[in-house]
């Protein structure tokens, strides 16, 4: 029998997901909700230990660099004032290529799961139909309907204060429009800025190798129009009206405005449930203080493609305990970390317990984050540090 691998959500966790379990005698259907693969358009952030896997591991740095137009920032300003669709297409494009090992994956949109039989690894769709898997992936964000059939009671993804506004301008229509700020940065420059203002921040850089340049602008959440209940935040559209009212002093050529309301989870206590795991949001949403929740994704699929990789037909429930097993080993403490940092780093931050804070400085943090070469490796080396 094929290894039969269901992975419930056709984002960045979902399809990285599919990419790392690819393989001989392996039966990959990712199950996207939506009828289109589509969000407003905004950059995002790879960091070193996930481009590491992405290039290294998964042999995407042609893609990543082609497809996806990356841009390598080579550094970060701040000022003072009293897309993530290219790389969501690219990977997608990567888990369906017949040019990869395996057989290539099978994307099913309009696909809504509505149960989950974690024992029996099987989802029931909203249609009625019934899919299984030897291996179910819970891929489906920080507002995860796969989250409750793994703990015993749903956590609620905690607001923080603050949203933000998401927008990417052409380059060229910033410099004819604004030529007075492209005078001061110029968006074509692989530069990250940040411009503080009161009780506002806007975090601006290039992508598609300058051709656009995107901006969140984060905002106190009285400021914003979220619907609070949407169970869709990530693609909300923003009121440009309130955007240019807050920031009236800042030029206003976007062609599409996302709003995202910045919640996070306290570290859930379990990932997984009999053939079901969860990754990235659905496991460990976090801030994007330090650009880790992409980061983040990409490394549990990392580890999932790792652990099972020797795993070559329909493997038994017990086996799969067992790998769920090691992958939280591997990941649970690191994730909780990063988690941890994102969220102090917010403020006001949502955490108030002092015991949980996390004392490292930000160099220490920063080799912590991007010093990283793989789940197994990582395991090994918190063994080695714990045994002396």
């Amino acid at each position: 029998m094929p290894f039969r691998i269901v992975i419930v959500g056709g984002g960045i966790a979902g399809f990285t997901a599919a990419i790392a379990l690819r393989g001989p005698d392996r039966i990959i259907t990712v199950l996207e909700q939506s009828r289109l693969n589509k969000e407003i358009g905004a950059l995002i952030s790879l960091q070193p230990n996930a481009s590491r896997i992405a290039e290294s591991v998964w042999g995407l740095k042609s893609e990543l660099h082609g497809d996806a137009r990356a841009i390598v920032d080579e550094g970060f300003r701040i000022y003072n004032t009293d897309g993530r669709r290219d790389l969501h297409d690219t990977l997608k494009k990567a888990a369906t290529s017949p040019d990869r090992e395996g057989d290539p994956v099978v994307v099913r949109t309009a696909s809504k799961v509505v149960d989950c039989d974690t024992l029996k690894g099987t989802v029931t769709l909203e249609s009625g139909e019934v899919v299984t898997g030897d291996l179910i992936v819970g891929a489906d964000g920080i507002h995860s309907a796969m989250r409750k059939y793994v703990l015993d009671t749903e956590p609620s993804a905690l607001p923080t204060g603050h949203s933000a506004y998401r927008l990417m301008i052409p380059s060229e229509v910033l410099e004819k429009e604004a030529p007075e700020f492209c005078s001061k940065i110029n968006p074509r420059d692989p530069f990250t800025s940040m411009m503080v203002a009161q009780n506002c921040r806007l975090v601006m850089g290039p992508g598609r190798q300058g051709e656009v340049y995107g901006i969140v602008a984060l905002v106190p959440d009285e400021q914003m129009n979220e619907d609070p209940n949407a169970k869709q935040s990530w693609v909300a559209e923003g009121d440009l009206s309130k955007m240019l009212a807050t920031f009236s002093e800042y030029p206003s050529h976007s062609q599409d405005l996302g709003l995202w309301q910045l919640r996070d989870l306290d570290p859930l206590d379990k990932w997984h449930n009999g053939r079901l795991i969860l990754i990235g949001d659905a496991a460990h949403a976090m801030l994007p203080t330090q650009g880790q929740g992409a980061s983040q994704a990409i490394e549990d699929a990392e580890a999932l493609g790792s652990f099972f990789e020797n795993i070559t037909n329909s493997p038994s429930s017990e086996s799969i305990s067992k790998i769920f097993e090691e992958i939280v080993q591997a990941r649970y403490s690191r994730v909780s970390l990063i988690q941890a940092y994102s969220r102090q780093a917010a403020k006001p931050a949502t955490a108030t317990d002092d015991t949980k804070k996390v004392t490292m400085k930000p160099d220490e943090f920063m080799d912590y984050n991007c010093m990283y070469r793989g789940a197994k490796l990582w395991k090994q080396q918190q063994e080695v540090s714990t045994a002396a």
